[in-house]
């Protein structure tokens, strides 16, 4: 049986839902992203990205290049719901779609001939299927592997159907600049471009030396990329393999007693996370990016798997306490790792844990009914303004 994968990506996601619930948006340069001075860009509409503006660049120099710009803050809880009505239509034409984000995903569209005439003809159906029941744009890419089906869906945009047939796969990457690669960082493009390879084609000619000169360990799947290998299969379901928040701060934070009022509002909205999973972890860890953008990741592993706020809290705290505080704090970050299921039952902690489960858990259940900030830690009533939490 021929394999077959096919990738689909909609179309400036976040800008597109915001411009289709209002039509006053259409046609417009919409910038959807943080709204605060050192707030970055989301995504972008087609008639933003004219004037130079992408995801990930900072809301300040999107302002500069497109004054004219309708900027929002959006709504993710909005981009989720949408999310899962396109996941229900992927679900209908295959049963292995492997979600990547809110507005992507794999699906094995191999044995499917008796449904569809060709994997390309299904792709098409799928899009369409989008635009009538959502109103909104997708492309999509068919090869015959993974890596190949979300180049051929990048290359597409914006609405793109194209597919890479079996035995043309290192014909179709020849031309196409290493930066599209995977694995291939802006540094290192510069790198490789300075020695004259500028295509994937002239990367996957290129001396073994050079390979790992410039990718170290990965020096041998990145050469199988380059000439369109790739044996991942798509897999429906995948455990979370950890669970984090992060916050950037509007002015950077100098006193130590601030940073751990953050790290506790951090630590609270982890905790619940995990529960919410039915999980425990036993890694915590803490991030902190300065004033200059230098960051630092710092870990503790426990003995025992932890799931209540203040075993995050505690551990992440006393993490923070070894840490030199030499400069301003502009972003934090506490995520848990080395997660395991059913962290939820109490007969896997100790007293003091199954005690401060069951408070975190009935805290759980007033938020649930009544929202967020019912209840809240007098410590955290500070005005530490945030600008961006993810």
């Amino acid at each position: 049986m021929e394999r077959w994968i096919i990738h689909v990506d909609m179309d400036a996601f976040f800008a597109a839902v915001e411009q289709r619930d209002n039509p006053e948006l259409q046609g417009k340069p919409v910038i959807v992203g943080g709204m605060g001075r050192r707030g970055v860009v989301a995504t972008a509409s087609y008639e933003a990205r004219k004037f130079g503006v992408h995801s990930a660049m900072a809301m300040v120099e999107a302002r500069r290049r497109c004054p004219q710009g309708i900027f929002l803050a959006g709504s993710h809880h909005k981009y989720q719901k949408v999310a899962q009505e396109i996941q229900r239509i992927l679900a209908e034409f295959s049963p292995l779609v492997e979600p990547l984000s809110l507005d992507e995903a794999f699906l094995d569209a191999s044995g499917m001939d008796w449904l569809y005439s060709n994997p390309l003809e299904m792709a098409r159906r799928i899009k369409e299927q989008i635009k009538a029941e959502l109103s909104l744009i997708a492309s999509a890419g068919v090869a015959t592997n993974k890596f190949l089906a979300k180049m051929a869906s990048d290359w597409g945009k914006p609405d793109g159907l194209i597919l890479i047939e079996a035995g043309h796969e290192a014909e179709f990457l020849r031309n196409i600049p290493i930066s599209r690669l995977w694995g291939v960082g802006e540094k290192t493009s510069a790198c490789l471009q300075a020695i004259g390879i500028n295509t994937i084609g002239q990367l996957s000619g290129a001396d073994q030396f050079i390979l790992e000169k410039h990718f170290g360990q990965a020096a041998e799947e990145i050469r199988l990329l380059t000439v369109g290998w790739d044996e991942r299969p798509v897999i429906p379901t995948q455990a979370p393999k950890s669970i984090g928040n992060e916050v950037t701060f509007e002015q950077d934070l100098h006193n130590r007693e601030d940073i751990l009022a953050c790290v506790l509002a951090l630590s609270q909205k982890v905790g619940r996370r995990l529960r919410k999973a039915g999980c425990g972890g036993r890694t915590v860890t803490v991030k902190v990016r300065f004033a200059s953008f230098k960051t630092i990741t710092r870990s503790r592993t426990a003995i025992e798997p932890v799931i209540d706020d203040q075993a995050i809290y505690d551990t992440a705290r006393r993490i923070v306490a070894d840490l030199k505080l030499t400069e301003g704090v502009r972003l934090l970050g506490v995520t848990i790792s080395g997660l395991q299921p059913g962290g939820a039952q109490p007969a896997l902690f100790s007293e003091c844990q199954v005690r401060n489960t069951k408070v975190s858990v009935a805290v759980d259940a007033l938020k649930d009914k009544f929202g967020e900030k019912i209840v809240t830690r007098g410590r955290l009533l500070m005005p530490t303004r945030s600008i961006s939490e993810d």
